[in-house]
């Protein structure tokens, strides 16, 4: 990859406030209202004695995620592409794979950081405790950011123009944000919901992160559905995908 590519593409995305706030500093902040609810922090019978608080640290995780790849990546690369900015890069020593390498490597990133800043959140400010089982959570926080990834580009690949890019992107972000647990944790669902949402990209990340945090390893068929979603949509998009 070239570096200095990245590092223009990072001062690009600092000069973001929208992508900033939106990736960085919502999912914590959520976090930070939702337990400032005082009948969310108290322990709840049928979360097998987790408070409600517990329960949404994995979901506020999978929200940066969700925003970097779904909202964000796809209006920046549909827009590099409609401005001609790929084909213009073509004839050039650097290749646009390199754009496309470092835009995924810098929202990326960023989703991972707003997942640390959510678990420290719920760390510091309600005593959340911190994932059981440190090896899985990393390994399903991983897979869930490739996913995200995998996704936003195939949003890339079939959007013409950056406004039909931020309509793909809303019409997926909203089902995404359900199978994550935003309105109600995949915990507290029935079994039968739980059950059909595992079989999403983020329903399965939502129950692999859920069972890290418990002390357990992450069932395999979640890690199973994460890596199926992702070699599905990373073909998808290598197949449309346009540079012009």
């Amino acid at each position: 990859m070239n570096t200095a590519v990245l590092r223009t593409e990072a001062r690009l995305f600092a000069r973001e406030p929208g992508s900033l706030f939106w990736i960085l500093a919502f999912p914590p902040l959520l976090l930070a209202i939702l337990g400032a609810v005082p009948a969310f922090r108290e322990h709840q019978d049928g979360l097998g004695g987790l408070r409600i608080v517990d329960t949404y640290v994995p979901v506020t995780v999978l929200v940066g995620m969700i925003v970097a790849g779904v909202q964000a990546m796809p209006v920046g690369l549909t827009g590099y592409r409609e401005q001609g900015i790929l084909r213009r890069m073509s004839t050039t020593p650097v290749r646009p794979s390199a754009l496309l390498s470092a835009h995924m490597l810098v929202h990326g990133s960023a989703a991972l950081l707003s997942a640390l800043l959510a678990l420290a959140v719920g760390r510091l400010a309600y005593d959340v405790r911190l994932p059981g089982q440190p090896f899985g959570y990393l390994l399903a926080l991983v897979l869930a950011v490739l996913l995200a990834l995998a996704l936003g580009s195939v949003i890339s690949a079939v959007s013409g123009t950056v406004k039909i890019a931020g309509a793909v992107g809303t019409a997926v972000f909203f089902p995404m944000l359900f199978s994550a647990g935003v309105w109600l944790p995949v915990r507290a669902m029935p079994d039968l919901m739980a059950d059909i949402v595992g079989f999403t990209p983020f329903g399965a990340a939502a129950q692999a992160l859920d069972a890290a945090t418990a002390g357990d390893w992450p069932g395999w068929s979640h890690l199973a559905v994460m890596a199926v979603w992702t070699v599905a949509l990373s073909a998808a998009a290598a197949r449309w995908f346009r540079w012009e």
